[in-house]
């Protein structure tokens, strides 16, 4: 397994909600890893996301906040119009620098920023979504010696995304929904 985990990053778009349900209450009590999650919302709203999976989950869930410290066991959810970074002393900064790929929060911003933080103790996850956001930043996790996992496209809801991240990261793993849930549980 090579350098020991010490977070992972998830990114998706559309059909994100069924995607996340399928991981994130998989992983029980005593989980070590903080999860920090980007998820494409509409600007013009309030998230649902920290609320929703609060009720679904075992681990803490939050929506992130600028300057959190990154905690143990605890699932993040990236705020709508911000995006979220993982600073070098991990901690997490919101920022409302230009949308990427028409995407604030982005995936990309996420998983680049975090590859820079946590290098090969960083595993990060490409689930489905309709556009390329995710790609260029799970190349950085990669190049950074970190895992790189993506939700296989004919399981997705939108294919779009993960087929993108696989043609940037040829060595990504491709793995179903349940296969990617057994693995961060035996992280």
């Amino acid at each position: 397994m090579g350098a020991e985990h010490k977070a992972i990053v998830i990114g998706a778009s559309a059909g994100a909600v069924e995607a996340l349900t399928a991981l994130l209450p998989s992983l029980r009590p005593g989980f070590r890893l903080p999860v920090i999650v980007v998820v494409h919302l509409p600007a013009d709203r309030r998230s649902a996301m920290a609320e929703l999976f609060r009720a679904k989950c075992t681990l803490e869930v939050r929506e992130a906040e600028d300057k959190d410290p990154i905690a143990a066991g605890t699932i993040y959810f990236a705020p709508p119009d911000y995006h979220l970074l993982v600073e070098a002393d991990r901690t997490l900064s919101l920022s409302c620098d230009a949308p990427v790929l028409f995407s604030r929060p982005s995936i990309d911003v996420l998983f680049e920023s975090a590859a820079d933080a946590y290098g090969p103790q960083l595993v990060g996850v490409v689930l489905t979504g309709a556009n390329a956001d995710g790609a260029r930043g799970l190349k950085a996790i990669i190049d950074e010696g970190g895992i790189g996992i993506v939700q296989t496209p004919s399981s997705a809801f939108a294919s779009a995304m993960p087929e993108a991240a696989l043609q940037a990261s040829p060595t990504a793993k491709p793995l179903t929904l349940q296969a990617i849930a057994a693995y961060l549980e035996d992280i």
